[in-house]
């Protein structure tokens, strides 16, 4: 089985520390969605190492930083991750997104990621 965050080409990486690294999403929701894994192959979030978990927060957190000053219009944002196929993983490789949202891109954001039922979302 092949991975494609495993065999992800070195040019795609935005930045990286000892256990992870980030990269753009390539069927980004919103412009800049990033996302965020560990560089060991583990499909499960709560299998990650807690130097795992903690190097991923810390992309996390630099990327939110440089795209606040990368992109003024970014207002907010949605991070998740989905554990397992019944929550919509796909790519069996732990990954973080970071989607940068903005002012007037949906039309009632409330509920955010809620809307993963979207018939849930609105409460």
């Amino acid at each position: 089985m092949s991975c494609p965050f495993c065999m992800l080409p070195v040019e795609k990486i935005v930045y990286s520390n000892e256990f992870s690294l980030m990269f753009y999403d390539s069927y980004p929701v919103t412009k800049y969605h990033t996302l965020i894994i560990p560089r060991r192959h583990v499909a499960d979030y709560f299998e990650l190492t807690n130097e795992e978990v903690d190097a991923m927060q810390e992309l996390l957190y630099r990327q939110k930083e440089r795209l606040l000053q990368l992109d003024k219009t970014i207002t907010g944002f949605n991070i998740g991750i989905n554990v397992g196929k019944d929550a919509g993983q796909s790519i069996f490789h732990v990954h973080m997104h970071l989607i940068p949202r903005r002012e007037g891109d949906m039309k009632e954001p409330k509920g955010g990621v809620r809307g993963v039922i979207p018939e849930k979302q609105k409460y």
